[in-house]
């Protein structure tokens, strides 16, 4: 897979760069759910992608998943900005609030990861996801370990 053969070549920050500009193809899962990096910074990440009728449940909501992948991501790429290059951030546990239910009317989401701390061995995030209006549809806290890149 071309990005994970780069992946072991960049920094994080670089990686992300790189995902975002199309320099590099996106991992796979992000592809599928329609995922999309727009934003890289030290510590902060921004994902967005349409809330879509494929992406229901069987009671006519998007998927909770849909959101944890969002959080997932924008969480552990936030922290892979702030880890040396020989490291990599890997999620230990994510905990999800949801306040509002996401349908294809949603449209836009956005979902920001910030970095709130880096140690040696763990590195803690959350994530924000908001509508195209900046109303907050929910909220998440992650722990991650840093573990040697492979």
């Amino acid at each position: 897979m071309v990005a994970v053969a780069a992946a072991r070549s960049m920094s994080g920050r670089e990686y992300l760069e790189a995902l975002r500009d199309g320099t590099i193809p996106p991992p796979p899962m992000v592809a599928l759910m329609g995922i999309s990096l727009v934003e890289v910074h030290d510590g902060r990440v921004v994902f967005e992608a349409h809330a879509r009728e494929y992406l229901y449940n069987g009671i006519g909501l998007v998927h909770g998943g849909f959101a944890a992948t969002m959080f997932d991501s924008a969480i552990g790429c936030a922290a892979i900005t702030k880890v040396p290059r020989d490291r990599m951030a890997v999620t230990l546990d994510l905990q999800v609030r949801y306040f509002k239910p996401l349908t294809a009317k949603t449209g836009l989401v956005r979902c920001e990861g910030v970095v709130i701390n880096v140690g040696r061995t763990t590195a803690t995030a959350e994530g924000r996801l908001m509508d195209s209006s900046g109303r907050l549809l929910g909220h998440a806290t992650s722990t991650l370990a840093l573990v040697e890149a492979r």
